[in-house]
């Protein structure tokens, strides 16, 4: 038992250490520090900035005052406080659930979701918005700008799905 939490908290802090590290250098390449806290819009001021790496991807510049794709930006002002509160509260369940609940095939998937999640809230916290800089497209067609924590949290999911799916497919095997 002890083995699985040490290997799930290594996860989450390794997700959350990954993601900080990559948007601080980010952040470190375009203003020459890595500010602690600040107004995101006070510490870079210009909204996006664009660096070609090849045919069909981009590292850019940009912060997500919104919740997942900038939805809640219409929100306005109020937005950074309800999606930082929303947010721990499905940390927290997730966690609750991982450490006391989850069956095998769940802990490596929901690990990376909680430490996804809170690499995001530890950027919400700081800034007031998540800084994203990820950037695939083709021709003119642009997914929307991510992060390494948005990555574990959409690889986790999947992972879920999909162990979920291999569990229950083998339960109906077994039950034939």
């Amino acid at each position: 038992m002890k083995k699985k939490i040490l290997t799930y908290l290594s996860i989450i802090f390794g997700a959350i250490i990954l993601d900080q590290i990559t948007k601080g250098i980010l952040l470190y390449l375009i203003t020459g520090g890595v500010p602690l806290f600040g107004a995101a819009w006070e510490i870079v001021p210009v909204p996006y900035m664009m660096m070609r790496v090849c045919d069909i991807f981009n590292i850019v510049f940009t912060w997500n005052p919104g919740a997942s794709f900038s939805i809640l930006r219409a929100v306005g002002e109020a937005a950074p406080l309800i999606i930082i509160i929303a947010t721990g509260f499905i940390i927290g369940f997730i966690a609750y659930y991982l450490f006391a609940r989850a069956k095998s095939y769940e802990g490596i998937p929901l690990a990376l979701i909680v430490g996804g999640a809170i690499g995001n809230l530890v950027d919400r916290i700081r800034f007031g918005a998540v800084v994203d800089f990820l950037d695939f497209h083709v021709g003119g067609w642009h997914w929307p700008a991510f992060n390494v924590a948005d990555m574990c949290i959409v690889i986790g999911v999947f992972l879920f799905i999909l162990n979920w799916y291999l569990a229950r497919r083998r339960c109906v095997k077994s039950a034939k």
